[in-house]
């Protein structure tokens, strides 16, 4: 017997012998059974259950954009097209169809009055248009300039392209995030810039989680 047939029997005598459990000691059992099956429950993006909309669902393509004062831009120079473009590789990374963000960035930098990420959505022909607005982003820890802790601020709207032949704001959320959660890091552990880009990986999850399915799990690292 091959082991690949062997790995299956035993998989078969495994569950079959997990069904009298099951019927015998509750729901223990029955969770136990469901992740050898299926693995770990995902949790769902919290577009798809404010909207009842999925940015996965076929044709659907999204632009992301976003912003932030010059107050914040002064201290981290380019902090909006980076976090425009770590978000887009995120949603990239889940198979959700997105417009390059350099592409965007063109756009941006030929029509500096914009005035509404709707006319983003409407150049680019896409369904949705991500907008984050940052309001506050450091890394470091308050009043120190030795200890590093990413803390960012944002207000997220999407903006729906087909809503009623005429675009408008379907989905608004603040968002909050902080790494690490329980203590700061020292700078004698990393280079600032290595920080950075640590930080604004776990940033542009803290926000893109919020349209695409994840595990808690997920999210284990963020607690150190």
């Amino acid at each position: 017997m091959s082991l690949k047939h062997q790995t299956a029997q035993k998989f078969c005598l495994l569950i079959l012998a997990l069904v009298p459990c099951l019927l015998l000691t509750g729901c223990n059992y029955g969770v136990i059974l469901g992740y050898m099956i299926g693995g770990p429950p995902s949790i769902e993006p919290d577009f798809a259950a404010q909207t009842g909309k999925d940015m996965k669902d076929y044709g659907v393509t999204v632009a992301v954009v976003c912003t932030a004062p010059p107050s914040l831009k002064w201290s981290y120079d380019e902090i909006d097209n980076l976090v425009a473009e770590a978000i887009t590789m995120q949603l990239a990374q889940k198979k959700i169809k997105v417009i390059y963000p350099d592409q965007v960035r063109a756009w941006l930098d030929k029509n500096p009055d914009w005035a509404s990420a709707s006319e983003i959505g409407e150049y680019f022909d896409v369904t949705y248009v991500i907008h984050v607005d940052m309001t506050d982003y450091s890394l470091y820890e308050q009043n120190s300039h030795t200890l590093y802790r990413g803390n960012s601020r944002c207000e997220v709207n999407v903006w729906d392209m087909a809503a009623d032949d005429e675009a408008e704001i379907i989905y608004s959320k603040e968002i909050s995030s902080k790494y690490p959660l329980t203590v700061p890091r020292s700078s004698q552990e990393s280079s600032l810039e290595q920080f950075k880009k640590e930080y604004l990986f776990r940033l542009s999850y803290d926000i893109g989680k919020h349209f695409f399915e994840y595990y808690a799990s997920d999210d284990i690292s963020d607690r150190t």
